[in-house]
């Protein structure tokens, strides 16, 4: 019983701190979609602007439906804004349009980091399915037969998986982040102010991130422990 609360206890604390920087990354971001640029450049506008002073003519800006949907779709080379962000002229668009160029320029001058993420992406997905699965089997096992520990520990080299994909990610978020409020100071497409408020846009949506690695990073050493723990 103490192990199952010790389990809850962590995923407890990680969806209260995910929900805690969620809270204030949406509180932010509407606080920032009230300040309009003086340049009067929508999202759109922002980011095929970004990719045009990179060089890159072969992205193409789209809009999708939904709230913070925003993303780089590297195999179709598409930057795909949410509503708000597509169409609305305020430091927050400005911001995440921005962010998702960012990415196209790392994509576009093959940005390490990046493209190990890339190439993590198919099996990630696989094992983040089944880890769990094969944890709570193993942990099962493991009171009736020696074979337990083995899947077991299959099961957390899985999640170890999703866990190094989720801090892999930090240097992707952060590197594009970095080159979007680079290229919005030296293009003068925003004031300062509208730079101050994009730059603390980004960083709380960075956090989230954060948080995601770091739960991830402590289930993989709760499960850890419980394993070998178990064994003894």
């Amino acid at each position: 019983m103490g192990g199952y609360m010790g389990y809850y206890l962590i995923i407890g604390v990680i969806a209260l701190a995910s929900w805690l920087v969620s809270r204030k990354l949406k509180s932010k971001f509407k606080e920032y979609s009230k300040v309009h640029l003086q340049n009067g450049m929508s999202g759109a506008e922002i980011a095929r602007k970004m990719l045009s002073d990179n060089g890159i003519s072969d992205v193409e800006v789209i809009s999708v439906q939904g709230q913070l949907t925003d993303h780089y779709n590297p195999k179709d080379k598409t930057v795909n804004l949410s509503e708000p962000v597509y169409n609305e002229h305020n430091a927050a668009a400005a911001a995440v349009a921005a962010h998702e160029c960012g990415h196209a320029v790392q994509h576009a001058k093959a940005y390490s980091w990046l493209k190990m993420r890339s190439t993590l992406v198919p099996a990630v997905s696989i094992a983040s399915k089944l880890s769990m699965f094969v944890i709570m089997g193993g942990v099962i096992l493991m009171a009736t037969t020696q074979m337990g520990f083995t899947v077991a520990l299959i099961g957390l080299i899985l999640f170890g998986m999703g866990t190094l994909f989720a801090f892999i990610t930090l240097p992707v978020e952060y590197d594009a982040s970095h080159r979007a409020l680079a290229w919005m100071k030296s293009s003068n497409v925003v004031t300062a102010q509208e730079l101050a408020g994009a730059k603390d846009s980004l960083k709380w949506a960075a956090r989230t991130y954060v948080v995601a690695a770091l739960g991830s990073l402590a289930t993989l050493l709760y499960f850890a422990l419980q394993i070998f723990g178990g064994r003894r």
